[in-house]
């Protein structure tokens, strides 16, 4: 055989791996998001196309009858008003009490910082249903039960957070803290002026994953709300399941109402969050 057509043979090769590897990579995509795309068609059909057979992927007619039925059967709107001033608190106390707290756990040298950092990471192995009846009697005791902060405060600096940024502060160059001393900058003008700005792809990574927590969040709400006019969207609609457990088109309508917001956040801020999470494996 000629060295022609060994590499002629080698490009075949290559060309059907990559099409075999295209090929499960979008077979596999596919049924991931495929419940997604079935919740979303069945949001736009009607009573009579839901259970159709064979069933229709795309609604045959499309109708906004069930957008517009569960806003008026549920107050989603105030859920919605809810969530949003939930998610707020929570994810801008996070993101800075956790920057706050790892930057002296990756960037000064303290006896004990290793054991400190050790110990908070054991505790994320504690499930969170433990610390439950503890952070009730806490918030009952400063008069916070039933109030959004007492929602969020129990999750005001994560253990997660706190790792991921520590890592993201390992990777800076040191030159750069040094230099800044050099010019008699002190520790809370490089925490922000250098650090801050240079760990900015992992800081969107915990403003995701903490849009996504607060965001969705359930049970914590409901053990400390009283009033079910202050649940968030995930605790009303659950809440509120057993109004229209018979109407499954309202359920999937309220239902992508309530994901569209991660959605188009994830979408803005995905290249920061690939980013950002492979920042924080490297350091």
């Amino acid at each position: 055989m000629t060295a022609h057509a060994v590499k002629r043979a080698g490009k075949v090769r290559t060309l059907v791996k990559n099409t075999l590897l295209y090929l499960v990579m979008t077979a596999i995509a596919l049924l991931m998001v495929f419940p997604f795309l079935w919740l979303l068609s069945t949001s736009f059909k009607t009573a009579s196309n839901v259970y159709a057979f064979p069933p229709q992927m795309i609604p045959n007619p499309a109708t906004l009858d069930n957008y517009v039925g569960v806003t008026k059967m549920v107050p989603i709107w105030r859920y919605l008003k809810n969530t949003a001033i939930i998610t707020a608190l929570g994810v801008g106390l996070n993101v800075l009490f956790s920057t706050l707290a790892a930057y002296p756990l990756a960037r000064m040298r303290f006896p004990g910082r290793d054991i400190i950092f050790g110990a908070l990471l054991s505790t994320m192995i504690i499930p969170n249903g433990a610390g439950m009846i503890v952070n009730y009697m806490t918030l009952r005791t400063l008069r916070l039960t039933d109030t959004f902060l007492g929602v969020v405060l129990p999750s005001a600096a994560t253990i997660f957070s706190i790792f991921l940024l520590r890592q993201a502060y390992t990777t800076i160059p040191k030159e750069l803290e040094e230099a800044a001393r050099i010019d008699g900058a002190g520790d809370l003008f490089i925490w922000w002026r250098i650090m801050v700005p240079l760990i900015r792809p992992t800081l969107l990574t915990v403003v995701i994953f903490d849009f996504m927590a607060h965001w969705n969040s359930f049970i914590w709400p409901v053990v400390v709300m009283k009033s079910p006019d202050n649940y968030p969207l995930a605790a009303g609609l659950l809440y509120l399941q057993g109004q229209f457990s018979y109407n499954f088109l309202y359920l999937a309508a309220g239902t992508v109402i309530s994901i569209t917001p991660m959605i188009i956040l994830f979408l803005l801020l995905q290249k920061y969050f690939i980013n950002g999470v492979a920042g924080a494996v490297k350091g």
